[in-house]
């Protein structure tokens, strides 16, 4: 889906815009210099309310697999969003960009394959006194749970002997 553009100006800056149902910003890509191949291309500034700029993101290049052509791809983020905005920049025939976003894939979460079922909520991983077992787990309620100690009596030790360090 495409949601905004950015354009060269006459000072040679690619400026823009971004527009979404909850996002609106004034954008700027600074070119990076750097000599590492795993740097990015551009550094992406926003324009605050208060007429500042602020870094907001960057951009690398990527190749396409299917058909060779160059594009920008990255995130912008910012502490006001819910989740990074991951965006990507197709170079068009007047040497512009158009921002096009796409919703992050997620990876197969293991944990969904032990969720509960059905729309009841799990249980708290602590009990109602807010020890950290759950009420009901251990009939004696010291928190400690279950033993497995073969011994009948597993009581704690008492009158320990504390090391105290000598003076010399």
């Amino acid at each position: 889906m495409n949601i905004g553009s950015i354009k060269q100006n006459e000072a040679g800056i690619f400026m823009g815009r971004i527009s979404t149902l909850a996002v609106a910003m004034t954008i700027a890509l600074k070119p990076v210099a750097s000599q590492n191949p795993r740097a990015p291309r551009y550094e992406i500034h926003a324009l605050t309310p208060g007429r500042t700029w602020v870094q907001v993101g960057a951009l690398f290049e990527l190749t396409s697999n299917n058909t060779g052509e160059a594009f920008l791809n990255g995130r912008i983020d910012d502490p006001s969003l819910s989740a990074p905005l991951q965006i990507s920049a197709f170079r068009q025939d007047d040497d512009s960009y158009n921002i096009v976003w796409q919703r992050a894939q997620k990876r197969r979460d293991l944990t969904s394959a032990f969720a509960p079922k059905g729309d009841e909520d799990p249980a708290p991983p602590f009990g109602a006194d807010g020890g950290d077992t759950p009420s009901g787990d251990n009939p004696d309620g010291d928190g400690l749970g279950e033993t497995t100690s073969p011994v009948e009596d597993a009581s704690p030790r008492r009158g320990r002997r504390q090391r105290v360090a000598e003076t010399v």
